[in-house]
């Protein structure tokens, strides 16, 4: 393989061949998770800080949420998730610490033919690792099959398709991204997505986003993102920062 194509498949999340130990590749900034692992003994951190408005009454804040990563091999990943928030509606303020999530990423399949690069994540939500009011009364699983097909050596279409709980109730709520990731310059990389939620027993909600992604060294990258509601029962919009960056063992 050409140097060229080297780099170009070390930019943007999508388009790599899997745990290889070229440019970083994060989850972030949009909505599909990629499906690809860190490398193996790498230890990876993705940082994000986000101010969504829901409605005329509610916004909140998100200062950070904290991705962890680390390889085990060149198949699997672990996984720790935390994130502060500061919600604000009409009646009350609630901050402090949501539940901590643990989980794993495995490989499935490398791209062939027709066959999507495909990997499988599962979450589970720990309600005692909580603040307060945000402790929720049962843990919470989540997963999700996340995949990906290489369209040219500058595009890509990425899709995840699963399902999570919000650890009060049994019912599911169906989770589905589909996005596209366009190679700018050697360093800056760029998406277009839509995404949605839809609860078992209620409306779904729709929505868009998009935003920039840029490499400022092989290990460090940061992002630019911002969307919207398609839906009217769908958040009014939201804007999102990040910083990653990955060390070795």
């Amino acid at each position: 393989m050409s140097t060229k194509k080297i780099l170009i498949m070390a930019l943007m999340f999508p388009i790599h061949a899997m745990a290889q130990p070229g440019e970083i590749i994060t989850d972030r900034p949009d909505q599909t998770e990629s499906p690809f692992t860190v490398p193996v003994k790498h230890f990876q951190m993705e940082t994000g800080f986000m101010f969504e408005k829901t409605d005329a009454h509610t916004h909140s804040f998100v200062y950070p949420t904290i991705l962890f990563k680390y390889g085990v091999n060149n198949f699997f990943e672990l996984r720790l998730i935390t994130d502060f928030s500061n919600t604000k509606s009409e009646s009350e303020r609630i901050t402090g610490l949501n539940p901590v999530i643990i989980g794993f990423k495995v490989n499935i399949a490398q791209e062939k033919g027709i066959i999507p690069t495909t990997s499988f994540i599962g979450h589970l939500s720990i309600p005692a690792l909580a603040t307060g009011k945000l402790k929720t009364t049962y843990y919470a699983p989540e997963f999700r099959f996340t995949m990906q097909h290489t369209l040219s050596d500058k595009l890509s279409l990425g899709y995840n398709l699963g399902a999570e709980f919000d650890g009060e109730t049994a019912e599911p709520v169906f989770i589905y991204t589909l996005t596209t990731d366009y190679v700018i310059t050697d360093k800056l990389g760029s998406y277009l997505e839509v995404y949605g939620f839809a609860p078992q027993k209620s409306k779904p909600n729709h929505r868009f986003d998009a935003g920039f992604f840029y490499l400022l060294h092989s290990n460090i990258s940061v992002d630019l993102s911002g969307g919207f509601g398609l839906t009217e029962n769908a958040p009014d919009y939201y804007i999102s920062t990040g910083f990653s960056f990955r060390l070795k063992d």
